[in-house]
């Protein structure tokens, strides 16, 4: 394998990564934020504020001439007072305009509309900046994610001739013509092999029987990718091969929604990633109703959209938050909760911002996982909590949303969680999930006042 720094298509890449960092920091450092009102700003508002109140007084020559200072010093004070204490002032600053200015009614009511379109400015200044640092954040996500799964995919090419001219007599014995092969090795060690091949003129073979002869070559058990082609005919084209995992998962789903009703606030996605994961998304939208579902299963579908398509967790969680902070006025949040199961080492991924408890249910016990951060859509540098785990055979993972543990007593909603958990001897995921939710129902013994959903996965081992 090349050295990585003498591969042409890395260092294209990273010419393309540092002029992205590099239009990163010109959006970061294009205006700082401000807070206060600058010197030049009051002097602009002293000014405002003095062509429109004076400009027909009979004082006008001796309140902007040989008393200008004074008169500016007088409308700047008042201008900080509003901006400090708002428009009610105080009686020793109104008998001081009274006193200077012969139009003090008309004076007050122009610095305080001055003063007010200033901090409208201000607004909007601040929101290009909060849009502009989003934009920075994006920049430099895709720069990393681009980045390092380049790396990646030039670390993990290998050759072997000695494989690709086992598989090449093999197949033509079988009736096929190899055009080609690649091969790839993740950093666990599980193959890929991508094979470019074709049968005979009028002939056929099964994807199934071809992966057979794949993996007697190889010496592993490698099966056609998800949703790949069933045979090879006549005209070249390429199959991919990977490791066959060694767990499989099973999921179950109970929700309610607040009131009875049927819509509820709550979305989830069972997905299938690439390099042997399952995804399990679970997002709990700000209220509930119709309005809180389409926040949800906005969230829920666009990070499907980018986790299906090989973003990593981190990657697209930041830009659909940046999304979300930058593309609306008023602030609408969703709570996000995505667990990654990995079907050849047994480990889950927790990723959580805003989301409720989440709970492992093993052989000896049960554990738990908070998360102190925001949800999405807050702040436009997203903070995650993440943990991983390592599931043994027959352990299952137990997702809820808020409503879940706000309808447990305040203070004992974990304990009363995992002891209604510990409780339950299913080993069927959907049978696990109604019960949790029937118990908790029973033990708030009310209508629900919230969304309410239950999301169990469970993982068993293949190797038995």
């Amino acid at each position: 394998m090349k050295d990585l720094e003498m591969n042409p298509y890395v260092i294209q890449i990273d010419k393309f990564v540092n002029s992205l960092e590099k239009l990163s920091h010109v959006f970061l450092n294009l205006e700082e934020r401000k807070t206060l009102f600058t010197e030049e700003e009051y002097l602009e508002m002293c000014e405002d504020v003095s062509d429109k109140v004076c400009k027909g007084c009979g004082n006008r020559d001796l309140c902007l001439g040989r008393e200008r200072m004074s008169t500016y010093g007088m409308i700047q004070e008042v201008l900080q007072t509003v901006e400090n204490y708002g428009a009610e002032l105080n009686v020793e600053v109104k008998r001081k305009i009274q006193k200077k200015c012969t139009c003090a009614p008309q004076f007050l009511r122009t610095v305080l509309e001055v003063c007010q379109n200033e901090k409208q400015n201000r607004v909007w200044e601040q929101k290009m900046a909060q849009s502009r640092e989003g934009c920075a954040v994006q920049l430099d996500t895709f720069a990393q994610m681009i980045q390092h799964s380049t790396r990646e995919l030039n670390a993990s090419i290998f050759e072997d001739e000695h494989l690709e001219k086992k598989l090449k007599g093999k197949l033509s014995k079988a009736g096929l013509k190899l055009l080609s092969t690649v091969f790839f090795v993740a950093e666990n060690g599980r193959y890929e092999i991508h094979v470019t091949t074709k049968a005979g003129k009028g002939q056929c073979m099964a994807t199934k029987d071809l992966a057979k002869i794949v993996s007697d070559c190889a010496g592993r058990q490698m099966i056609p990718e998800r949703d790949e082609r069933t045979t090879v005919g006549s005209e070249y084209c390429t199959i991919t091969f990977i490791e066959g995992p060694g767990y499989h998962t099973l999921q179950g789903v109970a929700k309610i929604g607040k009131g009875c009703e049927k819509i509820s606030g709550d979305s989830f996605s069972l997905l299938e990633l690439p390099g042997g994961k399952q995804g399990v998304i679970l997002s709990d939208g700000m209220g509930a109703g119709e309005k809180a579902f389409r926040e949800s299963a906005m969230v829920v579908e666009v990070l499907e959209e980018l986790l299906t398509a090989g973003f990593p967790k981190e990657t697209a969680l930041q830009m659909l938050n940046t999304a979300l902070v930058i593309g609306r006025e008023e602030v609408r949040f969703s709570t996000i909760d995505v667990c990654l199961f990995d079907l050849y080492t047994g480990k889950c991924e927790l990723a959580k911002a805003g989301a409720s408890t989440t709970f492992i249910k093993r052989a000896d016990g049960v554990e738990s996982i908070k998360s102190t951060s925001l949800p999405m859509g807050v702040v436009s540098r997203l903070e995650v909590d993440q943990v991983e785990k390592e599931l043994q055979d027959g352990d299952m993972v137990i997702m809820v949303t808020d409503g879940v543990m706000d309808a447990l007593p305040v203070g004992e909603q974990d304990f009363l969680m995992q002891m209604i958990i510990e409780g339950t001897n299913f080993n069927n995921p959907k049978e696990m999930a109604h019960h949790i939710l029937e118990q908790v129902l029973e033990c708030s013994g009310e209508i629900p006042l919230d969304d309410m959903t239950v999301l169990v996965v469970g993982m068993w081992s293949l190797e038995k």
